[in-house]
């Protein structure tokens, strides 16, 4: 009898325990409070999103002996252009969750790389045209044993973290006329999960949607700037906001605000915290020709996530007229700042200012100037709003020489914060840019709608001579910054080899890759590189860290893209070895790391033997400089792009030219159809454009052979 009930009691302790098991990928938030040191359980590591981790096996006496571990074909499923992985893999109970570009999810063992299971979405590829900035993805969400990802085409997925099944599927565009896409990665938030978008460029209304994270049902939607108002508003929001634009604004451009980067998410206080990007057009004169803030463009807003209503908000950079969005990762944390513990939220935007804000109120802390900025002289603390230059006033009646460029003091890289050093590692530049505007502005479908004369950027005697004070006012530099949120003040910076990488720390250590196709390992204190390891390949996105069997890995997702496509920096390995989108893992004791195959160079094909109608040439020059070299550059040695130089079409590509730019039937590889933009005549002046160029390097290589 007592072997019986002794049977019993095992049987049922082992069903209950069977019941007890969580799925696979089951994050929930006890998990994140109490989170073990061997998982990375957000993009940001931790529920506090500072990209750091307190593992230490890897420390700086050993780091000299970190190598490679195994790699991941992560490259583009969609087309043969090489495109870039931007996302931070999560790491769940040894399990890696991954996204790349398109949208497609990698699940993989996290101790061997081994393919558990993938999912790669059947996506409109023609999206690829209104992507501002490569058709990458910055990540995905895994939460109760779903995985959440969103698409380039505005779908917003929730995937069974067993086998990456689609559990649903919703459709998070609220007009598929306009451009948006889907870069940005989904935050869950209370009983939420909230998805922003793309597009701001390409004149959009942004805007986020919260879901239920078990039916996919809408919850609510929270517009970022206001519409029409002449159509009503949708919130008290929106009707605030309406008050900071002129009535008579250019709706029709949709107004920017769209909200594509790494959120944050307080339980305690139940606020998400999102950051609101750039508007459309840049020129204020034309899209609200009164002026006026221009709520809510570049700005951080906390908004609860049962009912999607604003908490606070905090306006970086009021009446943005320079691209500087908010939209850079938030970071959560908990400084002592005058003798008090503060929980704050910080970001390094665009616009050149660290900013430090009371979380629970919106407070401004502090706000100082982390890289060079002429736009603005400092951040008047007892208003909020930056102190303008003469460089920050409008641009409509000659040209500013302004620092940050476009792309910002930090882009969209991740920032980390050390708990253990308090310092903050961000991935700064100092760019400077001749901001100028064309004399006229019409918004127009599936285009650059900024209205910047990009063509002469750069071109400062040309334009803004009498504004230079000195040869540094036109000078790049960049660095991997180590600042002190508290006191606000930098502490150490590496400049050497295109620190342009994201970041993550662990207690004494910093890791960053470069565009050189260098992973660096930096002293946490100082700043000494500590180990260099060659990948061959360009890297932008942010390290992570994890152990499997008591073991510490570094994992990074390798492959250069984004904004500069079509335009790298010269000194990017993209030129020297193929851009082939890996996963690569390290750990102490591991080996060399391959290398992808030495690129090679691509002899210009002799040019169809077609008369060149030279009439054409000058407006095909025109058209292609406004649709086509945003995408495929320029042409022969000046070809900096990762798209195919069409001064080296094969015959076949010639005959089917039209087919292609007008007719689409390349757009399941990403090369859309321009025929609600360009006609047959235009058309037939790109191509003989094309030809021409041909023409010039073929025999330009014919002449350098017969030498």
């Amino acid at each position: 009898m007592k072997k019986l009930t002794y049977v019993f009691l095992f049987v049922f302790f082992l069903v209950l325990s069977c019941k007890q098991e969580k799925p696979k990928g089951w994050i929930d938030y006890d998990r994140l409070a109490n989170q073990d040191s061997k998982d990375w359980l957000t993009l940001g590591g931790n529920q506090m999103m500072q990209h750091f981790s307190p593992l230490s096996q890897i420390n700086k006496e050993n780091v000299k002996d970190l190598g490679f571990a195994w790699e991941y074909d992560a490259s583009t499923y969609i087309g043969n252009v090489p495109r870039g992985l931007e996302a931070t893999p999560i790491v769940v109970d040894g399990i890696m969750y991954t996204s790349g570009p398109w949208g497609a999810v990698y699940a993989l063992d996290a101790k061997t790389g081994k393919e558990l299971w993938t999912y790669k979405p059947k996506v409109d590829a023609s999206y690829g045209r209104r992507a501002c900035c490569d058709v990458v993805n910055r990540g995905l969400a895994v939460w109760e044993g779903k995985v959440y990802v969103g698409t380039l085409d505005g779908y917003l997925v929730s995937l069974d973290a067993e086998n990456g099944k689609e559990v649903w599927r919703v459709d998070t565009f609220t007009d598929r006329t306009k451009a948006y896409t889907i870069t940005s990665p989904p935050h869950v938030a209370g009983n939420i999960v909230m998805i922003g978008n793309s597009g701001g460029e390409y004149g959009v209304r942004g805007y986020v949607t919260a879901y239920d994270l078990k039916s996919g049902e809408e919850k609510w939607r929270f517009w970022i700037v206001p519409g029409d108002p002449a159509k009503g508003h949708e919130s008290e929001e929106m009707e605030m906001a309406a008050k900071t634009w002129d009535p008579n604004s250019q709706w029709p451009s949709g107004m920017g605000g769209t909200v594509w980067g790494e959120s944050a998410y307080d339980r305690e206080l139940n606020l998400l915290y999102i950051g609101t990007g750039n508007s459309t057009p840049y020129p204020i004169w034309f899209r609200s020709p009164a002026g006026g803030d221009n709520l809510f463009l570049s700005s951080i807003i906390a908004i609860n996530p049962d009912n999607g209503k604003m908490a606070w908000y905090y306006q970086t950079t009021p009446g943005e007229i320079w691209d500087y969005t908010a939209t850079q990762n938030i970071v959560l944390a908990d400084l002592d700042i005058n003798g008090s513990s503060r929980k704050v939220l910080m970001m390094a935007p665009k616009n050149g200012f660290y900013y430090v804000l009371d979380r629970a109120t919106g407070e401004l802390i502090s706000a100082e100037k982390y890289t060079k900025v002429n736009w603005a002289s400092h951040v008047d603390l007892k208003t909020g709003r930056p102190v303008l230059t003469e460089q920050g006033q409008w641009y409509d009646k000659e040209p500013k020489l302004v620092v940050p460029y476009l792309g910002g003091g930090h882009v969209w890289q991740p920032m980390a914060f050390n708990p253990v050093t308090g310092l903050v590692y961000i991935p700064e530049r100092s760019v400077p840019q001749v901001f100028k505007t064309f004399e006229t502005y019409n918004w127009l479908p599936d285009v650059d709608n900024t209205n910047l004369d990009y063509a002469n950027m750069y071109k400062f005697k040309k334009n803004v001579a009498n504004q230079i004070k000195s040869a540094e006012d036109t000078l790049r530099s960049e660095s991997l910054l180590a600042y002190d949120p508290v006191q606000q003040k930098a502490v150490w910076k590496f400049t050497e080899g295109g620190p342009d990488g994201g970041i993550m720390s662990t207690p004494d250590l910093v890791f960053q890759g470069t565009r050189t196709g260098y992973l660096n390992v930096h002293d946490a204190k100082t700043g000494e590189k500590l180990k260099s390891i060659f990948t061959g390949v360009g890297i932008m996105a942010a390290p992570t860290t994890y152990t499997v069997d008591g073991e510490q890995y570094v994992s990074v997702m390798a492959g250069y893209g984004g904004a500069e496509t079509y335009a790298y920096l010269p000194d990017g390995v993209v030129f020297e070895y193929e851009n082939k989108g890996r996963i690569l893992t390290f750990k102490l004791g591991g080996g060399e790391t391959p290398l992808p195959p030495k690129k090679k160079p691509i002899a210009t094909p002799a040019p169809p033997n077609t008369v060149i109608k030279t009439e054409l040439l000058q407006k095909g020059a025109t058209l292609y400089d406004f649709y086509c070299i945003t995408c495929h550059g320029n042409f022969g040695d000046n070809h900096l792009s990762q798209h195919p130089d069409l001064s080296k079409m094969t015959e076949a590509k010639h005959m089917t030219f039209n087919e292609i730019v007008l007719k689409g039937i390349l757009s399941e590889n990403g090369m859309a159809n321009f025929s609600n933009s360009l006609s047959e005549e235009d058309v037939e002046a790109i191509h003989h454009y094309l030809l021409n160029q041909q023409t010039i390097s073929f025999e330009k290589e014919k002449g350098s052979k017969n030498k």
